[in-house]
């Protein structure tokens, strides 16, 4: 059960493995993509139908025929991994194993959609994957294994989620024969200890530029390649793609330009820091790098408040 490119490797190491039979994949339903609202199928329907796999797409699961469908299999594992939906407890009943989910946090930290983009966000130095029982509370089972990968300077959430899609593949594969042979453990998780990571909202995706540097670098990554931070530059909302903190301190207030020169565009930030802008998208144009930027906005020179809150 399971629907982004996340999934794919999951779904594919089972596939690779004699030993396990997947019956049926569940996905979201096919949804519309592009200028063109062409309707594609998510990357795991894709590699389930090259497998020639059952595909079940219910738009909501809970008392679906799909689910009745499910349950009719007789199921000894369901395996969920960023599926999009919560699994019914009579659902969760029917696998004669085990229902466990690939989770890309260090549970109980990030319970919730988007734990790959606050754990970059809140600037992490490490994050990881948990595999744990499901239950009828979000991502609140017991931990069957967990492994913690560092998060670098240069991840954006794109980068994190390869690479926790073969971490958690891994796990998983490591952990299933011990289900299977009765012999896993898993411990409970602190509950004084959880963090919530819901989906990203349309507001959080403004980035404060009165934040240090360094944090609104961890933004930025945090919400590349999808949805992309974004602030308004010289009165245009504009989307941010990659930023650079520097070394340099400035007495100038946040969102002010600390140097713009033809090929470098410099900002202020909180605390006395400054960051370089390497790549953006004004409303209404391309992505442009920095000196396409500027050959438009030569109004930014020295001082000047490029950023603004409206």
């Amino acid at each position: 059960m399971g629907t982004p490119q996340f999934a794919v490797p999951i779904l594919q190491g089972l596939l690779d493995r004699p030993e396990y039979d997947v019956q049926a994949v569940l996905t979201q339903p096919d949804h519309r993509v592009g200028r063109k609202h062409v309707l594609t199928p998510s990357p795991v329907k894709q590699l389930a139908v090259a497998n020639n796999i059952k595909v079940l797409q219910p738009a909501k699961l809970n008392k679906s025929p799909e689910m009745d469908e499910i349950i009719a299999l007789q199921p000894d594992l369901l395996i969920t991994a960023a599926y999009g939906q919560f699994l019914p407890s009579k659902l969760l009943a029917a696998a004669k194993i085990a229902a466990v989910n690939v989770h890309g946090s260090l549970l109980p930290k990030y319970r919730g959609g988007a734990p790959v983009q606050y754990s970059i966000i809140n600037g992490d130095a490490e994050t990881g994957i948990s595999i744990m029982y499901m239950v009828k509370q979000m991502d609140a089972g017991d931990v069957l294994a967990q492994r913690a990968i560092p998060i670098e300077k240069d991840d954006d959430n794109g980068t994190m989620f390869d690479k926790l899609s073969i971490l958690g593949r891994d796990l998983l594969l490591e952990t299933l024969p011990q289900l299977v042979a009765g012999t896993a453990t898993a411990t409970p998780q602190d509950e004084s200890k959880v963090v919530f990571s819901p989906n990203i909202s349309t507001a959080q995706e403004r980035i404060d530029y009165r934040l240090p540097a360094d944090r609104i670098d961890d933004k930025v990554r945090g919400l590349r390649p999808a949805p992309l931070g974004n602030m308004v530059i010289d009165g245009l909302r504009t989307k941010i793609y990659d930023v650079t903190p520097l070394d340099e301190k400035t007495s100038l207030q946040p969102g002010q330009v600390v140097r713009a020169t033809k090929h470098q565009l410099v900002l202020a930030a909180g605390n006395g820091t400054t960051y370089q802008v390497n790549r953006l998208k004004p409303a209404g144009k391309q992505a442009m790098d920095i000196t396409a930027y500027l050959n438009g906005h030569q109004g930014l020179t020295e001082g000047a408040q490029a950023v603004s809150d409206d």
